[in-house]
């Protein structure tokens, strides 16, 4: 073969590939900025009615875009004074929150379940991971603030609702402690697993050979839609927090793996960490039902205490 011939090859392979790269970066960027919502039907609404022994209570917000969100705040039979805020996660709603809600309702706590922006009920035409929703989860903390004058306000997210929560920590550090589960560390690093989750080999494969459809989809992010996904990152966003966080991951998520609550608690050493043996993703509650509840709802009474300590003291 002529070295013209290889040439005229190679510029051709490299030709398709960056071609490639670029189609599945914007078919990337809009894919993520635009996940397919599921919706609330009558019935499971009615299901959740008549499930939960509890005043089960439409709310609704508008945040400063204009937004409107949606949700349900349940008031137990009998309130301990605090409450809380659960998060769902990616192409879910508040349904998949009901399960955690009747733990927290079974202890005495006021829930909150929120549909995120761009899920369920609630408006909004884009998710970004934790960009505008950290400001939405400030608005809905001043919600229930109004609504119940809790002692506490404590929060728990799964997977993107746990992202989001992390981040909220970055500029409205108002809960008295949080439990986040199957949080991704940054948004790069989840993107690089899931460029490469098709063909189980690990992140290498997205840091590498893909990495030119991640780059292009963090500029199709920006370039279209005003989104700056470098700051998507609860790793860094509490650093500077003094919010307890409790991270819970399962030892075999293959939706986000371990090493990422690994990254997040390597960030920050004053987070705990609890890795759930035998747990996929956001399947630590389904894996260690007894050991979930003692841990949560201790993780939340402890440091109630420790808070009102503090203030006693002051």
């Amino acid at each position: 073969m002529s070295i013209t011939r290889r040439s005229r090859r190679i510029a051709l392979a490299v030709a398709l590939y960056l071609a490639f790269c670029t189609l599945a970066g914007i078919y990337l960027a809009d894919g993520t900025l635009h996940p397919p919502r599921r919706p609330l039907s009558a019935e499971e609404i009615a299901a959740v009615h008549e499930a939960v022994p509890a005043e089960l209570v439409d709310v609704s917000i508008t945040v400063p875009d204009g937004t409107l969100l949606r949700g349900w705040m349940i008031k137990p039979k009998q309130f301990n004074g605090d409450a809380a805020i659960l998060l769902h996660g990616l192409g879910d709603n508040r349904l998949g929150m009901v399960g955690y809600a009747q733990l927290l309702l079974d202890h005495g706590y006021t829930v909150l379940l929120p549909d995120a922006r761009a899920h369920g009920l609630s408006g909004g035409q884009l998710a970004t991971y934790g960009l505008l929703e950290r400001n939405d989860i400030h608005q809905w903390l001043a919600f229930l603030k109004t609504e119940t004058h809790p002692h506490c306000i404590y929060g728990f997210g799964a997977s993107m609702g746990a992202a989001e929560l992390l981040q909220s920590l970055d500029t409205h550090p108002d809960f008295c402690a949080i439990a986040a589960e199957s949080s991704f560390a940054n948004f790069r690093e989840i993107a690089y697993d899931r460029m490469a989750q098709p063909f189980h080999t690990g992140p290498w494969l997205g840091r590498t050979l893909f990495r030119p459809v991640v780059e292009i989809a963090f500029l199709r992010a920006r370039w279209k839609y005003g989104l700056d996904m470098q700051k998507v990152s609860p790793e860094q966003s509490i650093a500077h927090s003094n919010v307890p966080v409790l991270l819970i991951h399962g030892q075999i998520d293959r939706n986000i793996p371990v090493r990422h609550a690994r990254l997040i608690h390597a960030h920050d050493p004053q987070t705990v960490l609890w890795e759930v043996s035998n747990a996929d993703h956001c399947g630590a509650f389904s894996a260690a039902p007894k050991e979930f509840e003692h841990r949560l709802i201790s993780w939340f009474s402890t440091n109630q205490q420790t808070l009102s300590q503090q203030a006693f003291a002051k």
